[in-house]
């Protein structure tokens, strides 16, 4: 009995004089010590809490970065000023100027026939000239030099007359003569002279002369017969189509070449304006006169060889 009052009067002590020991998690004591990173003075950890104060209290209080300190660059970028990057350049334009000018590219049999020559659809231009300075311009169009206006092109495998002149806007005949060919064939490694300037024709009806230009040259004068009072029609035009030894469809009659009564004699050249055209003729008397329906009429040998000469697409003008 007495035991049981002693030990009742021990614990009713000790609750009273104890402090409270719970406590909430955000009254946690805590003591905390954090690294500090500046670029001033390094401060490697701040003051110790006082005991009883919080986490959030702490961090409120921790300076991570000391005022006024500068901060340290993560990476550092280096920017060329504007004014030093412009000169850079020029220098690097300019020092590629002096490299093509010290390395001048020449025409070359490779380079040539690389791509085709396209069609130059330009205005001509017509000189006057006499006669002899024709036949210089003539002898110069099939002479073995290379001018600026010819290139010398190497045969390849497969390559035809035809192709070559379809490919650089000629004609088959052409390219014979001025390379003296009397065939056609043709073998790997040949070198042939090729004219690509383009051709364009001058007739004047007045004094019923047509004259042939190369590149802007005039290279031969022909006689021929114009429209009857002044009935060949003024104007550009261009060659639209080409025949050997054409069919001529008269109103009512169709005329096979060769026929004694075909005015279109061995050669037909159209013009992009239908019914005229220049072609031979069956009346060699007739050139030098006004005589025909519209076209213009040349001798058969004539025409021949002008045919022989100027592609598809050679401009013709017509002149009083």
């Amino acid at each position: 009995m007495k035991l049981h009052n002693f030990t009742g009067i021990f614990l009713a002590a000790v609750i009273l004089f104890c402090p409270s020991s719970g406590f909430s998690a955000e009254d946690e004591v805590v003591t905390m010590s954090l690294p500090v990173v500046t670029s001033g003075e390094k401060k490697t950890t701040p003051d110790a809490a006082e005991p009883g104060t919080s986490a959030k209290e702490v961090a409120e209080t921790v300076d991570f970065v000391e005022e006024g300190a500068e901060p340290v660059p993560i990476a550092s970028v280096s920017v060329v000023p504007k004014a030093e990057s412009d000169e850079t350049a020029k220098k690097d334009e300019d020092a590629e100027k002096k490299k093509e000018k010290a390395e001048p590219k020449t025409p070359s049999a490779s380079s040539s026939q690389a791509a085709e020559v396209p069609f130059r659809d330009t205005q001509p231009v017509f000189e006057k000239a006499a006669s002899g300075e024709m036949q210089k311009n003539w002898e110069a169009l099939f002479s073995k030099e290379i001018a600026p206006d010819s290139i010398v092109y190497t045969v390849k495998s497969g390559d035809s007359l035809y192709v070559l002149a379809k490919k650089f806007h000629t004609t088959v005949d052409l390219i014979k003569k001025i390379n003296g060919r009397d065939t056609d064939a043709l073998y790997p490694n040949m070198k042939l002279k090729i004219y690509t300037a383009p051709f364009s024709i001058l007739v004047n009806k007045g004094a019923n002369t047509l004259i042939l230009y190369a590149n802007n040259k005039p290279v031969k004068q022909y006689s021929v017969a114009t429209g009857k009072k002044n009935c060949t029609p003024s104007g550009t035009f261009k060659i639209a189509n080409k025949l050997v030894n054409p069919t001529w469809f008269k109103t009512g009659a169709i005329l096979p070449p060769g026929s004694p009564e075909n005015a279109l004699g061995s050669r037909w050249m159209g013009f992009d304006r239908p019914e005229y055209g220049i072609h031979g003729t069956i009346d060699p008397k007739s050139i030098g006169t006004q005589a025909s329906q519209g076209c213009i009429r040349m001798l058969n040998a004539d025409v021949e060889e002008l045919y022989g000469m100027v592609p598809s697409g050679t401009s013709v003008t017509i002149q009083d």
